[in-house]
């Protein structure tokens, strides 16, 4: 268990460092998947992504990363507000024309996932999207409506997710996520009720006089009791993590658990999880019907298309392409798909290629959209 995790570790900084030498933002996240193709079932063999501790250890960091990024959504920034109509009609807008995309790549590549290939193209990922957007500087009217936009995408997609994948199971699924939101929004109102009595306040100060970190305690005992309740209403972790970050948001982060909360994520359980994942897909499927080379790359190409479609309300270039990008969705998808036999491996392995395009393009339009990119470009 030990020797495979330090592995995981090392994949996992060699994966790191493309993040750190490019002059493109590249996001850290691009390196550690395909560091972990090279080690995993694809390449060198070196990973075992079926083995239990791994693949345990590997569940928690994805609850961790959705987690961490529904507490990133500003939630109780005041400048959203003016925002709000146009990021969600945009996503809507978005998600109108996906679906008739959607059904036109399946007929294209003969793939009976119609449905899901729709909540694909309009899906966004705020797990990447919020930290690219912090690291480049971006800023703008526009950028507060593009947050709006990526959080309501993220949150309709996960949701809809568990729907499209397996349709036979889909009111079982419904009512998995109805139970997880539920259970999510009683922990936002008690952990309101706790701040308004100053009772969180005084945990906080006790706990940070006598270092016994009870808040990330208490965060991740709620965040594994609703990935229990996730895992035991057959629907994704992705949900559970993702809708406790948007109530720990929605009452307000302190400083402290967010510093904790981030080493704890990115430190350990994130790297192991996107290595992981890129050590459990086939590639080598994709040589074996090659036809689904094509389909990946057009789910890339379509996803960022879509989400260009919001130029005609006046959005940037930049920022549509940057709104494409998408990482929780597949990964949840490609994870569903194989442990219910639901998708081939050569599918899955098309979805995260066509999300590695989406992140590709996502760190080029980061590197426009920057103050120093504009300049470069405008005349």
């Amino acid at each position: 268990m030990f020797a495979s995790l330090a592995l995981v570790m090392v994949i996992a900084i060699v994966g790191s460092l493309p993040a750190a030498r490019s002059g493109v933002r590249l996001p850290l996240v691009l390196g550690e998947l395909l560091a972990g193709v090279v080690v995993g079932v694809s390449g060198l063999g070196w990973i075992d992504a079926s083995e239990p501790t791994l693949d345990a250890v590997a569940q928690v960091g994805f609850a961790l990363v959705m987690f961490l990024a529904g507490t990133h959504v500003p939630i109780r920034d005041a400048r959203l507000r003016p925002a709000l109509r146009r990021g969600i009609a945009r996503a809507a807008l978005v998600g109108a024309v996906a679906v008739p995309a959607g059904a036109g790549l399946a007929w294209l590549f003969d793939a009976p996932h119609a449905a899901l290939f729709a909540v694909l193209l309009a899906s966004s990922s705020a797990a990447l999207v919020l930290p690219i957007v912090d690291a480049s500087e971006i800023g703008g009217h526009e950028l507060l409506a593009l947050l709006v936009q990526v959080a309501v995408a993220d949150t309709v997609c996960i949701v809809a997710l568990p729907l499209v994948i397996d349709p036979p199971a889909a009111l079982r699924a419904g009512l998995g996520s109805l139970a997880v939101i539920a259970c999510a929004a009683v922990v936002f109102l008690v952990l309101r009720q706790l701040d308004r009595t100053g009772v969180q306040r005084r945990v906080h100060n006790v706990s940070k006089d006598r270092k016994l970190a009870v808040e990330l305690r208490v965060s991740l005992a709620v965040l594994f009791g609703l990935g229990a309740l996730a895992v035991w209403t057959h629907v994704s972790v992705m949900l559970a993590g993702f809708a406790l970050g948007l109530a720990v948001a929605g009452v307000g982060e302190p400083r402290r658990l967010a510093g904790q909360l981030f080493a704890v994520t990115e430190g350990f359980f994130a790297p192991v999880f996107y290595v992981w994942i890129g050590a459990s897909i086939d590639v080598r499927a994709l040589a074996e019907d090659p036809s689904r080379i094509g389909l990946g790359l057009a789910l890339g190409a379509v996803a960022v298309l879509v989400h260009l479609v919001p130029r005609v309300t006046g959005q940037p270039v930049a920022l549509g392409a940057l709104s494409a990008t998408q990482l929780g969705i597949p990964l949840a998808a490609v994870a569903i798909g194989l442990a219910g036999g639901l998708l081939s491996r050569a599918d899955a392995a098309a979805l995260v290629l066509g999300a590695l395009v989406t992140i590709a393009v996502a760190a080029i339009a980061a590197a426009v959209a920057t103050p120093r990119g504009r300049d470069a470009v405008e005349p």
